[in-house]
Parts: structure tokens; C-alpha cells; sequence
């Protein structure tokens, strides 16, 4: 028999179906549970899943939130039958290293993307590589986003940019509001690229980066990468599965 561990949003929806669950299931220790069950929304599946990564756990999400895109629709309160009808998913996030204009360093994950938006109401200045390779010299923007599969189809959607294929082994280099030049889409790069971006003038275009939720203010160079150590395992309905989320997204955007 399955062994869970219930983690629940902290909202009115949660609040008769968490004395459900409790009465119907016994709430393990994430140590000893098989499966994480997170009742919420994406932005509190994201926060779970760096929190209990550590545990090595599969996640069963069921949205309870608004949109709910790294979620299963909620059905009902019967678990054991719908987690034993799953397909598993395994997502490894991007790894941000970054550095302030005072020197500092600071490391964060990001399952969906890393961010890097101007703070004041000056255009950003950014310098843009992958690996060696210049990707543009002198970008004036709003910002610019690097994507995951699993991410493309939220904030970088949003802006424009392309939607990648879970499976596709790339990520997506998306600018936000390109002033100059204008017509700069951004790139589709390799996931096993290191791409570099330098805040080209931190005195007056100070920019933030953010790595999902975690914001590090006043930039001065970053690096991100995918961190291939850390596997998050994702459980869907094998009738609505993150590929096939994918797939319906990129077929809404053609047409």
C-alpha cells in the first residue's frame, strides 16, 4: 500500500478537503511516504518541490489553485486510484549563480525560468553569451528570460517566446520588450549550454534576477545552467500528461 505525505495550500479551498484527507489517509513523514501529494497551485507546487526535493520522492500535484499547468485537475478524494494510473515525468531545473554589484554571490534553482528585469525606469543593458559565443553584444530591454520545456509555456509564453517540447533538450532565450534592436526573438539554445548575461551598466540600469519566486536585487553578471544532480519526479494522469499539456499549448499558439 502506497504511503503519502499531504502538503496543502494555505487557502479556503484547501481547508474541508485537508479534514478529508486526514480522516481518510494517514499523513506520513515525507521521509517515509512514497508519494508527495501537493494541493495548490503551480506557483506552491514550485515552492514544494525545491523544499522536499531532498526526500527523492515522486509529487502528485492537484491544483487547487487558479491555472494549475504543473497540475492534475481535482476529481475526487479517492488517491489510491488515480495515483496507480500515472505516468511519471523527471524535470531537472536551471541552476542560477549570480552576482550583485557589491560583490555578493548567490545560488538559486528555477524549475520554470531565471528572469533578469530592469529595477528602475531605465531599460536594462544587457550583455548575452552562451558559453564564449556572443548571443547579442548590447541589448536594451525590459529584460530577457531563460526558459525550461517546462516553463516555456508560462512567463515565456507570455512575451512570445517559443514553446519547447518537454523532451526537446533545449531551452529558451526569450527578450522582454526589446527596445534595441527591436526585432531581436531570441534564441533556442542547447540545454547542456552555460549562458552568461553581464549587466553592461549597473550604476544607472540596475536589474534584478529571479530565479521562479526567489529575487536577487541590483545584478551584475549571472550564470545559468541545468543542474542534471537534481531530478524532480512529477506524476500525472496518464489522460492529461505535462506532455500532452505541452502539445495542446503549442497547437493553441499556431493557431
Amino acid at each position: 500500500m502506497l504511503k503519502y505525505h499531504f502538503i496543502f495550500d494555505n487557502n479556503k479551498k484547501n481547508i474541508i478537503i485537508k479534514k478529508i484527507l486526514f480522516k481518510k489517509y494517514k499523513n506520513h513523514s515525507p521521509q517515509k511516504c512514497n508519494v508527495i501529494i501537493v494541493l495548490g497551485g503551480d506557483g506552491f507546487m514550485l515552492q514544494s518541490l525545491k523544499k522536499y526535493y531532498k526526500y527523492n520522492k515522486s509529487f502528485y500535484g492537484i491544483n487547487r489553485g487558479t491555472f494549475g499547468f504543473l497540475m492534475n485537475k481535482f476529481r475526487n478524494l479517492n488517491i489510491h486510484t488515480f495515483i496507480n494510473k500515472t505516468n511519471q515525468v523527471i524535470i531537472s531545473p536551471l541552476e542560477m549563480s549570480a552576482i550583485t554589484k557589491s560583490g555578493k554571490t548567490f545560488k538559486a534553482i528555477a524549475i520554470n525560468e531565471v528572469s533578469l528585469l530592469r529595477q528602475t525606469k531605465q531599460t536594462a543593458l544587457l550583455n548575452i553569451k552562451n558559453g564564449n559565443t556572443i548571443l547579442i553584444k548590447k541589448l536594451f530591454c525590459d529584460g530577457i528570460i531563460v526558459s525550461t520545456p517546462a516553463g516555456s509555456t508560462a512567463y515565456n509564453l507570455s512575451v512570445g517566446g517559443p514553446i519547447l517540447s518537454l523532451n526537446s533538450q533545449k531551452l529558451s532565450v526569450t527578450p522582454i520588450s526589446p527596445f534595441r534592436p527591436r526585432r531581436w526573438k531570441g534564441k533556442i539554445i542547447r540545454s547542456t549550454s552555460i549562458v552568461k548575461i553581464k549587466n553592461l551598466n549597473t550604476d544607472k540600469r540596475s536589474v534584478s534576477a529571479v530565479a521562479d519566486n526567489i529575487e536577487i536585487r541590483n545584478i551584475k553578471n549571472v550564470k545559468i545552467k541545468i543542474n542534471n544532480k537534481i531530478k524532480f519526479k512529477l506524476l500525472y494522469d496518464k489522460s492529461r500528461s505535462l506532455v500532452k499539456k505541452i502539445s495542446i499549448e503549442q497547437r493553441m499558439k499556431k493557431n
